[in-house]
């Protein structure tokens, strides 16, 4: 694996958020894309839950996507290859800041034109296990009049509306604190397609 750039860490550490458009290589997006199409088809995605355990529901105006939760046993090369990144980026995390990171879980999202996500924190109030949230868009391509951005937010009680608005652009990773950042996927005006996950400090394996 290529070392992760410096200047990417540095923006994580500084901000708590980071984004790249050169770590994932188009082959591989594209790769992800038609396995979660396939997926897709297969009606292997369900509604997205917001809460915890007792708390979960489906409510599309506060969240609109429909997930299909990757398995680490899943044969697929390219499923295998990207998780093979974020073990690398877990490891390089884990080198560089001592976070304990300890596992990952990851999912694909699809997002019909006019549904987003209202802002949230990924991190639950009474679990605090997931610690680096990590977004790569795979949509084929994508303007900014196509909406959908991912807004991220400054800290709460900042004169500042948003700290980034960014487009969800063909293989954009995005990272940031699962704790601290603040963030909303505002509605698009096509389907939006993408690989979502978390970099956890547990040995849990259920997911949440």
């Amino acid at each position: 694996m290529d070392t992760l750039p410096e200047g990417f860490l540095n923006d994580l550490e500084t901000q708590g958020w980071a984004y790249c458009d050169a770590l994932i290589c188009d082959s591989l997006r594209a790769q992800l894309l038609d396995i979660a199409r396939l997926f897709w088809k297969r009606g292997l995605f369900h509604a997205a839950h917001i809460g915890h355990l007792a708390t979960k529901k489906a409510d599309p105006v506060i969240r609109g996507d429909q997930i299909c939760w990757l398995d680490a046993h899943m044969p697929q090369t390219a499923i295998q290859d990207f998780l093979a990144f974020a073990a690398h980026l877990q490891n390089t995390l884990n080198a560089t800041y001592f976070l304990g990171l300890r596992r990952q879980e990851f999912h694909f999202a699809h997002y019909e034109p006019g549904f987003g996500y209202k802002k949230h924190l990924d991190q639950h109030r009474n679990n605090p296990h997931r610690k680096i949230s990590v977004v790569l868009y795979l949509n084929e391509n994508w303007t900014a009049d196509d909406g959908g951005e991912l807004c991220l937010y400054g800290p709460e009680n900042t004169p500042i509306e948003h700290a980034a608005r960014l487009i969800p652009a063909p293989g954009r990773l995005v990272v940031f604190r699962s704790d601290l950042v603040w963030h909303e996927v505002l509605p698009g005006h096509k389907p939006r397609w993408s690989l979502t996950g978390w970099l956890r400090d547990d040995f849990l394996l259920s997911n949440g």
